[in-house]
């Protein structure tokens, strides 16, 4: 590590980047509780068993850089702080009986807890492109591991806040949303994919086909004599 400096800005870091696993666990834990519609339960618990596999792989990373994973810094208590008031908010809002207003609540509050997560990622990410030696490689081996499962909990989330949101407006929605259908796993994707989005109004009706006789359409099957043809007549008379 380059200096005392940079070597405890990345204990911070990683500090934090447990914590916020370990609150991850928990905050899917009871999203999970809130889930209403099936398809998001069952990408949550996805997203919840990577979770547990990412705590995994930052406690392998204190132990290759010879760091100790129960180490307390401020900013590790704040993150646990703010896990907690995620879990308490689902809690709170579980308690009140209102299963759809409970999952929307759910939604936002892994939304917040995968914006934390994801930039912790993405700073690791930029350090393991400075670092050489064994940490170095630890690290970039850690984060090409985690990164696009990082990418698909955050974006894909995001949409379904989104669309469960305006679901609960009365406003069309598109379930799953698209960037779960197309797989975004980059900001640019995200956007594209919500660009993308076309909703079916609720009651739209088709529109029935219009009907076409052989002869061009015309009533009783017969096409209506031309102007030319009918002065033509006219002249012969």
């Amino acid at each position: 590590m380059k200096s005392n400096g940079s070597s405890e800005g990345l204990r911070e870091l990683l500090c934090q980047a447990l914590e916020t696993e370990m609150g991850g666990i928990e905050v899917y834990r009871t999203a999970l509780r809130c889930a209403v519609n099936q398809e998001l339960k069952k990408e949550w618990q996805e997203y919840l068993e990577q979770t547990e596999n990412h705590e995994r792989i930052v406690r392998e990373l204190f132990g290759t850089l010879g760091l100790d994973p129960d180490t307390e810094t401020p900013g590790r208590a704040i993150v646990r702080g703010k896990g907690e008031g995620l879990v308490e908010a689902m809690e709170k809002a579980l308690s009140s009986g209102k299963k759809e207003a409970a999952q929307l609540v759910a939604c936002e509050c892994v939304v917040e807890a995968e914006t934390k997560d994801h930039l912790n990622w993405e700073l690791i990410g930029e350090v393991a492109k400075k670092q050489t030696g064994e940490s170095g490689r630890a690290l970039k081996a850690a984060y090409e591991e985690v990164e696009d499962e990082e990418d698909e909990h955050l974006y894909h989330t995001t949409g379904w806040c989104r669309e469960l949101w305006l679901q609960s407006l009365g406003q069309p929605a598109v379930l799953p949303p698209p960037e779960e259908k197309k797989d975004v796993k980059t900001a640019i994707g995200a956007a594209r994919a919500k660009a993308s989005r076309r909703p079916k109004s609720p009651g739209a009706k088709t529109a029935s086909p219009r009907k076409s006789s052989g002869n061009g359409g015309a009533r009783g099957g017969r096409r209506p004599p031309s102007r030319s043809a009918s002065s033509s007549r006219s002249a012969r008379t």
